[in-house]
């Protein structure tokens, strides 16, 4: 990891709204608006937080119709930490537990939708 980029993950992690959405992000994609909605955020300010996200390579979106999907990235370390932060965390906690059940309720709502 170039210094620019350490310098883009801090960056990144230092706003408590953006460790809100990775959090968020830790078990399941989401579209802009499930964020936007979720934490009561203007488009605007959560597409700057998305962005940086991007930028420091913790988040990565796809864009599927006319929706925009992040999730994400695996492979990175921070986001390990990150998620290992995030379930100790007091503000974390609570919304990587969300995520999960995020999670379950697609996986059965696909599950029902592919019976059907």
């Amino acid at each position: 990891m170039s210094h620019s980029s350490i310098e883009r993950v801090f960056e990144a992690l230092a706003s408590t709204p953006r460790r809100k959405i990775l959090a968020y992000l830790s078990e399941v994609e989401l579209t802009a608006g499930d964020i936007a909605s979720r934490f009561e955020m203007s488009k605007p300010a959560l597409s700057k937080h998305l962005r940086i996200l991007e930028d420091a390579g913790l988040v990565t979106s796809e864009k599927r119709g006319q929706f925009v999907w992040y999730r994400l990235v695996p492979d990175n370390l921070v986001n390990t930490l990150g998620g290992f932060a995030a379930s100790i965390c007091p503000v974390g906690g609570p919304l990587k537990r969300e995520s999960k059940q995020l999670k379950l309720r697609k996986a059965e709502a696909e599950s029902s939708e592919s019976k059907g």
